[in-house]
């Protein structure tokens, strides 16, 4: 039986939190969120991004500068914080029975690396119900884009949304610095623990010594124009469509947007569709396939 001191506490908290960063390290490695999203440090509460009324753009100087003031959009992320938690009891540690739990604190590695995916999925699901900085939801059928670089005129409605009964699949422009979401990161994942019978009422009442890791964080919405989402088939045609259409994008005032997909997000039972979209170089009939590699495909298994 092995005596509870301390130093054995402390090493047990130490291999723990090895344990938690390797899992961590491995899962974020393989993360896809920082592909398709725009990590933003808080500092507060909430952030509110103002100037997500215009893409940014570069005249001719001739003359003065000409100050071109955004349009102020009001569109905020609050931040959210998660946590998960393992209770290890005091026979365990007593009984040296630890190996039982180090999978469980891995998996919380992972899963911390994890949630900024799950909550990028989630996000672009809820995405035709979910309003971004236009008052428009994200994904729709009439964002309005206005004639006059002011944001005045009669504006013509603008889609980046196909409406259908059938599994989404979501095209993206990744190439820029600002990428179609945001990833709001107030406090990194970190590794806790409570240990100490004199503060801890777990260890004091239950005999539990308590090890966890939490996180500060939220997800949000870009640029409509660098997102498409279809519930149509996933098939050459449809795609040909999609990538057309966020291509011929403009501004207010009639400025191309240089959009350029870079991203074909599927859930996993369009894996093969997308692959055979974009993955296969010579079609069936022989011909070579004009989209082959054109875009990334990345398999969402939260988009299921």
């Amino acid at each position: 039986m092995a005596v509870i001191t301390a130093a054995l506490l402390e090493a047990l908290r130490s291999g723990y939190r090895r344990e938690f960063q390797g899992a961590y390290d491995a899962a974020r490695a393989a993360a896809f969120w920082s592909d398709v999203a725009t990590l933003v440090p808080s500092s507060t509460k909430s952030n509110t991004y103002g100037w997500l009324g215009d893409f940014p753009s570069l005249r001719e100087w001739i003359g003065d500068r000409v100050v071109k003031n955004i349009k102020a959009s009001g569109y905020q992320i609050e931040n959210k914080l998660w946590e998960a938690t393992v209770g290890i009891n005091r026979t365990d540690i007593e009984d040296d029975n630890l190996g039982t739990y180090r999978p469980l604190v891995q998996d919380m590695g992972a899963a911390a690396a994890r949630k900024p995916d799950e909550m990028i999925a989630a996000l672009l699901a809820a995405g035709e119900a979910t309003l971004c900085y236009d008052g428009q939801n994200f994904f729709d059928t009439d964002h309005p884009v206005y004639p006059n670089h002011d944001g005045t005129g009669i504006a013509v409605s603008t889609a980046n949304f196909v409406t259908g009964a059938l599994a989404a699949w979501y095209l993206l422009d990744c190439s820029r610095p600002l990428k179609p979401l945001i990833y709001q990161e107030r406090e990194a994942p970190r590794f806790v623990s409570k240990t100490d019978p004199n503060t801890s009422d777990a260890v004091f009442t239950s005999n539990t010594y308590q090890f966890g890791a939490d996180m500060r964080s939220n997800v949000g919405f870009g640029f409509w124009q660098q997102a498409w989402k279809s519930k149509a088939a996933l098939n050459a045609a449809a795609f040909d469509a999609a990538w057309a259409a966020m291509a011929s994008f403009k501004a207010d005032g009639g400025r191309p947007l240089g959009i350029k997909p870079t991203h074909l997000l599927v859930p996993p039972a369009l894996r093969a569709a997308a692959n055979e979209v974009v993955m296969v170089e010579r079609l069936a009939s022989g011909a070579s396939n004009a989209n082959y590699k054109a875009v990334e495909v990345v398999v969402v298994p939260w988009l299921a």
